[in-house]
């Protein structure tokens, strides 16, 4: 029968393949290099084949030996993932945690939350874009662990919700739209002469939402916001974007504002169930509120 080959030993082939002789990996690991050459040799006896060719000047690893490396150094790896997943459960941080947020806040608002959690904890970070109802069946499932969203009707129980900003939302079309021809009041019956262009609501099971998307609205349906600013600025219909996006495309002469329409706001929510409270969940919920600056 073989003998398993021991963590110890991985560890000092990746040490001499890394530091390139056994003097110097011996140093890095704080041993004898006869030490060393003393577990390689009794590895070879144990498996019955050369690790290191001998021949030359410095020892060079064989065939065999590069694959007893490559597989060694996954297995180290997952070692070392087991160990700090074991050691953040035991101090109470969670593996993961999942933020659902709705697809009207940009991505990038929660980057600068993604390096301060790490320096607290080795919790893996998932941002889940989700639409309308599709973030609350999300939380429902949990399939998230927190959800960030414009406030609706939409409620959950068994959740806690705290409101923690608010989010504008501007008409806007491309500059040569023929909307821009128009006059006279952008009420519902003048928005319902136009394409509108909107988000797909993400819910699986859930009954589907619209936002700002008439009955008998013409209209273009994408997955995803990135695709609606898309579609917006290729002159393929109307609808709304956060101000703070509208302000920069309008800028740049890629979108231009509807005229007699309102900007109008949206309360930003923060939800989540108060079962299964880790630290890293506890964390987000109390950094989320502080991270919020949207205009």
């Amino acid at each position: 029968m073989i003998s398993p080959i021991t963590l110890e030993a991985m560890h000092i082939l990746d040490a001499i393949d890394r530091r390139g002789s056994f003097s110097a990996a011996a140093e890095e690991l704080n041993r004898a290099p006869s030490s060393l050459s003393y577990q390689i040799q009794k590895l070879e006896q144990e498996l019955d084949l050369f690790i290191f060719d001998r021949s030359g000047h410095r020892a060079e690893l064989t065939p065999a030996g590069k694959i007893l490396l490559d597989q060694g150094r996954v297995i180290l790896a997952a070692t070392a993932d087991m160990i700090n997943d074991a050691t953040s459960l035991a101090n109470g941080w969670e593996l993961d945690l999942t933020i659902a947020f709705d697809g009207v806040i940009p991505v990038g608002h929660f980057f600068p939350l993604v390096d301060k959690l790490a320096k607290k904890s080795k919790t893996r970070l998932k941002l889940q874009e989700e639409i309308l109802a599709g973030g609350w069946e999300a939380l429902a499932y949990e399939r998230a662990d927190i959800l960030i969203a414009p406030m609706t009707d939409i409620s959950l129980p068994e959740a806690k919700i705290e409101t923690i900003g608010t989010i504008g939302l501007t008409w806007v079309a491309a500059p040569e739209h023929f909307v821009h021809k128009r006059v006279g009041k952008f009420d519902q019956a003048a928005q319902s002469n136009y394409r509108v262009i909107a988000i797909a609501d993400s819910a699986r099971t859930k009954p589907t939402r619209s936002i700002n998307v008439f009955e008998k609205q013409p209209r273009l349906t994408v997955t995803n916001f990135a695709s609606k600013i898309e579609a917006l600025e290729s002159n393929l219909g109307i609808g709304t974007i956060p101000s703070h996006i509208a302000k920069i495309k309008i800028e740049a002469g890629l979108l231009k504002q509807i005229s007699g329409s309102k900007e109008s706001e949206l309360p930003i929510i923060m939800a989540w169930k108060r079962n299964q409270m880790g630290k890293a969940k506890s964390w987000m919920i109390r950094n989320l509120p502080k991270q919020w600056h949207l205009k």
